[in-house]
């Protein structure tokens, strides 16, 4: 289920007036409309506010150019400056560089139709406070909406007491009719779109003030704002639940899947065949010469026994591991080519079936860069995506913040794969935990690994596959 598209469809229903019923009791919004004017032409009177360059006028639906819908017929189609007490922007002073005081907020601070505040507010003392006069100052109930860059058209309810300042990138609204159904209504697609229509600008887009106040809004009578408001909220929360839900289902199966690894490490996914070619043979076929010890008093420092025909090993005597490299950027003959050149951000927990930049067989030829074979196991050693991995489905080189094995032929690529996906947090705590973690090859070749018979792999490998196609399948069925 795409809750994203069904709040959205519940938004368009809603100002279309086909979320709650009419009643034919309710105030006409022209009333309402008629009211609000007479407000405003005494607040003139008195010097309060000042009279619009150009004052909107109500008028059939066909005669507004932009209407894309028809409304109830106790609605009324009008300006959104026609309903507003307050329609500005925020202060166009540099931004005060204070560590505390009055916060002063711009449109990063709106996420998700609410006010985030984080270590990066910014601050204004008390004689700043007082310079930026009541047009700049947020109060608790008024709709702030983004209206400059990639912020254009978030928009939020300030719902706190505390007394804030708003900068120019957004504009603080305060209406004779509900804020919070004007808050719904400036959040449907349709005026989203129209956000991003008006905007103007390239390097920093913006939204003016005047297009705000001549945008064309639909407006129900004040009563029926309430039920409107009512039942989005009724439904919204009910989405929640689904969010919610669906988000515990997708950490549940997440979980499933650690323990399904965990079960298959330790021997206890799939039963043993004592008839089963023991590891150890598996070792020495490798390594003839090598001295094989697999009984589980000799790996006391390890964290678990394995079954019998298992053997504990590293990772180095499984495969040949190698890093990668980057070939130099100055050099424009070293790109391009038809050689696929894999970075750590490609790796998906998966087959790799596609990489995005390719090198030329000159960078293969004279850098360091290697060259790993379909089927090689890749790890992230590297920043944010340390021990990511994938599996070649063709041929490639890759940076040196990975690092490749090409398993040697009685070990099942897919058997090393899922031991790596296992120890992940393992390799994360190798890392270290500074600002570009990292773990060697060096940490990664002598790290142990349990080793089953070689048809135990394989049967390893058949039932977690089978268990996470069928976890995935719900997972994407969410």
């Amino acid at each position: 289920m795409d809750t994203k598209k069904l709040r959205q469809k519940i938004l368009d229903l809603a100002i279309r007036g086909k979320l709650v019923p009419q009643d034919p009791n309710d105030e006409p919004a022209s009333v309402l409309l008629e009211r609000i004017k007479a407000e405003k032409e005494r607040l003139i009177k008195e010097g309060k506010i000042k009279r619009s360059k150009k004052t909107a006028k109500t008028s059939d639906t066909p005669h507004y150019e932009n209407v894309q819908f028809e409304v109830p017929s106790s609605w009324e189609w009008t300006t959104f400056g026609s309903i507003c007490k307050k329609l500005t922007d925020g202060s166009h002073n540099p931004p005060p560089k204070r560590s505390n005081g009055y916060t002063v907020i711009s449109a990063q601070n709106i996420k998700n139709g609410k006010i985030i505040f984080t270590d990066k507010d910014r601050y204004t003392d008390e004689i700043g406070f007082q310079k930026e006069n009541p047009r700049t100052q947020i109060t608790k109930g008024d709709i702030i909406l983004g209206i400059i860059g990639g912020s254009i058209g978030n928009v939020a309810i300030y719902d706190l007491s505390d007394p804030v300042v708003a900068q120019r990138s957004i504009s603080i609204i305060d209406t004779y009719v509900l804020n919070i159904y004007c808050f719904y209504l400036l959040q449907s697609t349709i005026f989203q779109s129209l956000f991003l229509e008006k905007s103007i600008g390239n390097a920093q887009a913006g939204i003016y003030l005047g297009e705000l106040d001549k945008l064309y809004i639909p407006l129900p009578p004040i009563r029926e704002q309430n039920r409107i408001v009512s039942e989005i909220k009724r439904w919204f929360t009910l989405i929640d639940e689904i969010e919610q839900g669906k988000a515990d289902l997708q950490t549940t199966i997440k979980q499933i899947k650690s323990k399904i690894l965990d079960l298959a490490i330790h021997g206890k996914l799939v039963p043993q065949d004592p008839n089963d070619e023991p590891a150890s043979e598996l070792l020495k076929r490798i390594n003839p010469k090598a001295e094989i010890t697999c009984d589980n008093a000799h790996y006391q420092n390890l964290l678990f026994e394995v079954p019998q025909n298992w053997c504990w090993t590293i990772l180095g005597k499984i495969g040949k591991w190698q890093s990668g490299s980057t070939p130099s950027r100055l050099n424009k003959n070293y790109y391009n080519g038809n050689i696929p050149w894999l970075k750590t951000g490609d790796l998906n927990d998966g087959y790799i079936t596609h990489i995005p930049e390719y090198i030329t067989e000159k960078a293969l030829n004279e850098t360091s860069v290697k060259l790993n074979p379909a089927g090689s196991v890749l790890i992230a050693m590297y920043g944010a995506t340390i021990g990511k991995i994938g599996i070649l489905t063709f041929p490639a080189t890759t940076n040196q913040a990975c690092c490749a094995c090409k398993v040697f032929n009685v070990i099942d690529k897919e058997f090393l794969f899922f031991f790596l996906l296992s120890h992940r947090e393992e390799f994360i705590k190798m890392g270290g935990g500074g600002a570009q973690p990292n773990i060697s090859k060096e940490k990664i070749v002598n790290t142990y690994i349990p080793l089953p018979p070689f048809a135990e792999q394989r049967r390893i490998v058949n039932a977690v596959n089978k268990e996470f196609t069928l976890l995935d399948a719900i997972m994407e069925s969410l």
